[in-house]
């Protein structure tokens, strides 16, 4: 599934996935040093909607992270 920057701006960079039910989203930390980010996928499961957030020390991890919950939620084939 492919995932699209709908932001990128304002330090807050955001993907969403091409059925529009999942974003990930990198911001820089505000008045702090390093970034947030975060995942929310909205859709039809046993466990309901998923929303993960985690702090990080620096954009490369940033990047990381954001990577591999884009991966990890790929819409299902």
């Amino acid at each position: 599934m492919d995932w699209n920057v709908s932001r990128d701006r304002d330090g807050v960079t955001e993907w969403e996935r091409a059925d529009r039910l999942a974003t990930v989203r990198i911001r820089e930390k505000g008045g702090e040093s390093g970034f947030v980010v975060r995942i929310d996928v909205l859709e039809q499961a046993a466990d309901g909607p998923d929303y993960r957030r985690e702090s990080v020390a620096d954009e490369e991890a940033a990047e990381e992270l954001a990577a591999e919950w884009r991966e990890a939620f790929a819409e299902p084939e």
